[in-house]
Order: C-alpha cells, then sequence, then structure tokens
C-alpha cells in the first residue's frame, strides 16, 4: 500500500514536468532514501564541526581566526572532488575588542561581567564613573531624558522576541547619546541569561556623539533596577577599550558540482562562516557551514548526477555587515539562479522549509512536502523564507528559501555568548538537518 502511495504523490509532479517518467520518479525516490539512509549514519559532520570550532575558536570579520577557517575549509573542500572549488575576495571591517570591565561602585562593590556591543567605541583611558539610569524602554528614556545627562543609561527592557528585542541593541547607544548619556548598558537580547553577557552588532548616528555601548547579565540589570526602584541611585565604573582597523581583505569561498542537464541554472546554498568573537559560534553558523557543506558532500559521495549546478557559498561578514552576501550580489545576480537557500537559526529538530518566490514556483515546492513527509512526518514547507547573506540576490528577484528549526525557546540562550559551543548541539539534529537540506536541494535540482 504505501508504494502505491508514494507512487501517486509522485505522480503529482507530471503537471509541473511533463517529460519525467515513472523511471525518473523511481530514480528520484531512490536517491531519497539513500541519501536518508547514508545521512542518518553520518559522522563526518560532527568530525568537522567540532574541527572548526575548536580548532578555529570564534571568527569575527577581519580576525586571523576566520582566515584559518577559511584556508581549513578550502583545503578540505579540493580533496572531495567537487568540479570546482573557489574565492571571491570580499572587504570586511576588522573591529577588534581589547578590554573590558565593569564594578558596581555604590551602594556596594560587586564586579560586573560586561562585554561590548561590536563596533562600540572606547571609554576614554582612565574609564568612566558615573552614576546609572535604569530605563525599560525608549519611551521612558525619553519620559526621563533630564535625568539622563551625564549618567550611564542601562537598558532593561523586557524580552518580547528577538526581532523586536533587537532594537534596543541596535539603537542603543543613538537613543541614550541623544538625551546627553555617557555611555549605555544593555541586558542580553536572549530570554535567558544566566548570568552571561551577549554581543551583536549596534549602531551609531554621525549627529550625535559616539558613546561606548556594552551588555550587562540580566542579573545584574535586574539588580541595578531594584536599586533604583528602592529610591537607590547605582555607581558603576566602566572601561572598554576597542580599535577599529578599517577594511581587511577576506573572501567568500564557494564549492560546486556542475549540473548534468541544466548546468546554467544554479542552486545556491550556504550559511556565514563569520561569528563574533566569543564562544565558537556553533550554532551561529558554525552548524549552517557544515550542514550546507555536508549537503553538497553527501550528493557528491553517493554519485547523484543533478540536473541543475548545485553551489555551496560559506559567507562572510554577515554578523557586523552584509559585505559577503553583497559581493556574491555584485559577481552573479546575472547567472540563473533558480533558487537561494540559507542555514542560519541553529541546529535543533527540523521543523520546516519557508520560501519565498513567484506563486508557480511556490506551487512546486510546496508539493515537496509530500516527498520529505515520508522521511520526516513533521516537516512543513511554508511561505517565507531567506536569510540575510542571500538577501541582495532575493532584492534582484530571485526566490529564496531557509529551513526551520524546533529549538525549544532555546537558541537565543547561546546566540552571541561565550556558551555558544559545540556541546549544545546534538549529533541526530545535526544530521537530520543536513538530511532534510539535501533532500531539498535535490528536489529542487530536479523538480523546479
Amino acid at each position: 500500500m504505501m508504494r502505491i502511495i508514494l507512487a501517486l504523490v509522485f505522480l503529482l509532479f507530471l503537471d509541473f514536468e511533463p517529460s519525467l517518467t515513472r523511471g525518473g520518479i523511481d530514480i528520484i525516490y531512490s536517491n531519497l532514501k539513500r541519501i536518508y539512509n547514508h545521512g542518518i549514519k553520518n559522522e563526518t559532520s560532527w568530525r568537522k564541526l567540532v574541527s572548526l570550532c575548536d580548532d578555529f575558536g570564534p571568527r569575527l570579520s577581519g580576525s586571523e581566526n576566520l582566515e584559518n577557517a577559511l584556508d581549513w575549509i578550502e583545503s578540505v573542500l579540493k580533496t572531495e572532488g567537487f568540479d570546482s572549488v573557489w574565492s571571491e575576495e570580499v572587504l570586511v571591517p576588522k573591529w577588534v575588542r581589547i578590554y573590558e570591565d565593569c564594578e558596581l561602585i555604590y551602594p556596594r562593590r560587586k564586579v560586573l561581567p560586561v562585554m561590548a556591543f561590536g563596533g562600540s567605541v572606547s571609554t576614554p583611558s582612565n574609564g568612566i564613573f558615573a552614576e546609572v539610569l535604569v530605563v525599560k524602554s525608549f519611551d521612558e528614556l525619553l519620559q526621563k531624558k533630564e535625568l539622563a545627562k551625564g549618567k550611564i543609561v542601562v537598558y532593561n527592557p523586557p524580552y518580547e522576541g528577538y526581532g523586536k528585542t533587537v532594537q534596543y541593541r541596535w539603537l542603543g547607544a543613538i537613543r541614550a547619546a541623544e538625551v546627553g548619556a555617557i555611555a549605555a548598558l544593555c541586558r542580553p537580547i536572549s530570554p535567558l541569561s544566566l548570568n552571561n553577557p551577549h554581543t551583536g552588532v549596534m549602531s551609531y548616528n554621525d549627529t550625535v556623539p559616539k558613546i561606548p555601548f556594552a551588555s550587562l547579565t540580566e542579573e545584574d540589570v535586574l539588580l541595578l533596577q531594584r536599586f533604583q526602584d528602592r529610591g537607590i541611585t547605582p555607581k558603576i565604573y566602566l572601561k572598554i577599550e576597542t580599535r577599529h582597523d578599517g577594511l581587511f581583505p577576506s573572501r567568500n569561498l564557494i564549492a560546486q558540482i556542475n549540473g548534468s542537464v541544466l548546468p546554467n541554472e544554479i542552486i545556491a546554498f550556504g550559511g556565514h562562516l563569520d561569528s563574533w568573537d566569543v564562544g565558537s559560534g556553533a550554532h551561529d553558523d558554525a552548524g549552517g557551514c557544515i550542514i550546507t557543506w555536508e549537503s553538497l558532500r553527501l550528493i557528491k559521495e553517493l554519485n547523484i548526477k543533478p540536473k541543475r549546478t548545485l553551489r555551496l557559498v560559506f559567507w562572510v561578514n554577515e554578523e557586523n555587515g552584509l559585505a559577503g552576501g553583497e559581493k556574491y550580489a555584485e559577481l552573479h545576480k546575472s547567472e540563473p539562479h533558480t533558487l537561494l537557500l540559507e542555514f542560519d537559526v541553529g541546529v535543533f529538530p527540523p521543523k520546516g522549509i519557508g520560501f519565498t518566490g513567484p506563486d508557480t514556483t511556490w506551487t512546486k515546492v510546496k508539493s515537496f512536502e509530500k516527498y520529505i513527509q515520508d522521511f520526516y512526518p513533521n516537516v512543513v514547507v511554508f511561505k517565507g523564507g531567506g536569510g540575510v547573506d542571500i538577501s541582495p540576490m532575493m532584492r534582484e528577484g530571485y526566490p529564496g528559501a531557509s529551513i526551520s528549526t524546533d529549538d525549544g525557546g532555546k537558541y537565543f540562550w547561546f546566540h552571541h555568548s561565550h556558551k555558544d559551543t559545540p556541546d549544545k548541539i546534538d549529533l541526530k539534529n545535526l544530521n537530520d538537518c543536513i538530511n532534510l537540506t539535501v533532500m531539498f536541494i535535490y528536489l529542487c535540482s530536479e523538480l523546479l
């Protein structure tokens, strides 16, 4: 009975691909089974993840760690037998974290773990000693703007999801400077701190002074809030030393298997190799890089001949810019891309595939759900997919996709912090994400 159902499912594609024969259907499904059976036993994926994270550590744009990781990946790619491997130069910003110190001075002494946000300027060389004003929103800051002058503004917004709450990290220094603050601090953009500050990119505006901006732990921000609520004005000492070294030459790294029937039609997929300069960027986005890398390698290892060209891209400078994605679009926007996919959601059980593109393509992509559910019954295909690095190509009108995972609310526990390390990743989840990604890429190659 199952074989009959599967045959009927595959026959649905005859409306989209008139030349697809029953033999072609059998080949596609046979390859999906081979991918799944081979992928669930994959151990190479874990070895690569551990090597990338442990041997090279954090990989901020412009760092030696990132360049060494690129060298290592390129050397391995060249041994794996792909049709071509190459790199394309990208100029990336180089920001360096040098020294950080923060201490509560009044009403008692306590060392406060602190982490500068990416791009922050330094404090004066002797640091800053100032009173604190804690606010829960930008509106409260405006209401108390007369109290903010000459103080260190500390943001204590409730976590209402990353997309909404991240505005305090992105705009916090600007808003504080506008009301005369001399520095700013913020609780982590995370639902759970566990005494762990988180970093991430921030912004400045040339119309107001550039003031130092950093993350405290949630626990310490709440401590400052409680003091203030009791009528006590805390005082802290803050010293941050950073350096901006301008632009630095890096590169996107690319590997490709040429299409057997439509080699000029490209399916590009990948993750961003850069990470923040803390932890080792296991979830964000070493996992995504390994998942897409292994997807291409499994196609090669299983001797599957894709109809369209499959192109793996390791983008750089996603975290504190978009130079890698912009450079890719600059160089490749005239090449016909059937689809672009980015994996950058953390390595957890896969739950879906998001797609953004024309309705005619959406209809085909949605029908892939039936194929995939034979292996992953809970995975759905839904509208709305993409990624930061592929956004420049999507602006050019190309379809975009992304894998979604069920993180149980945990991804932002580790995100942009010292805790983003390989021990937070489960091998089964890693291999399931690889399987789903390679299955989807293969179906797109054959049936779009």
